[in-house]
């Protein structure tokens, strides 16, 4: 179940808001420009899924965000606890960073902890299968996949290249809780 907690930056043990709605999360994002949707996951995809049956499976949607957002690029990546490089994979993305273009992802299956640090809050939202989540560009956020990783996420890119992290050296990421197995 998708779940949004809002914390005060010096608060880490006290959210402001708990809540699992998701009307309220999308609300609540969309007030600091993030974009949260639910997409319909007929499809029984697993990890380890071709990423030309995981795209198939979610075209129309895809199409329709390339087309009005602008995005040039799609792929998909898959992990699950046995994968080999899964510890050195998280531990990439665990410090706060931002991106020069919007990080978007749809969560096929799984699950997957998304954290952002905006003005003096920090927004902890877990995605779980059927949730779009659009960071825009210049957002400071961390993102958790934890020790046993297991997701199917579907990424879309206005860059070719896909994204590079740009690292902010804030300790920040380090306060907050991370996703557990």
């Amino acid at each position: 179940m998708s779940r949004l907690r809002i914390f005060a930056e010096g608060q880490p043990a006290q959210p402001l808001l708990d809540t699992d709605d998701h009307a309220r999360i999308a609300a609540e994002l969309g007030q600091v420009g993030v974009r949260f949707e639910r997409w319909a996951t007929d499809a029984a995809i697993e990890p380890g899924a071709a990423p030309e049956t995981v795209i198939a499976a979610y075209r129309s949607d895809i199409d329709r965000l390339m087309q009005s957002e602008g995005y040039q690029a799609v792929d998909v990546i898959s992990l699950k606890p046995d994968h080999p490089d899964k510890a050195q994979l998280r531990q990439k993305f665990l410090n706060e960073h931002t991106h020069s273009e919007d990080e978007v992802r749809f969560f096929v299956a799984g699950r997957g902890l998304f954290t952002l640090h905006v003005a003096d809050k920090v927004y902890e939202v877990l995605c779980t299968q059927g949730d779009l989540i659009g960071v825009p560009d210049g957002t400071p956020h961390w993102f958790d996949m934890s020790e046993q990783p297991y997701f199917v996420a579907i990424r879309l890119f206005t860059n070719k290249e896909g994204w590079v992290a740009n690292f902010t050296g804030s300790d920040i990421a380090g306060r907050f809780a991370r996703l557990d197995a």
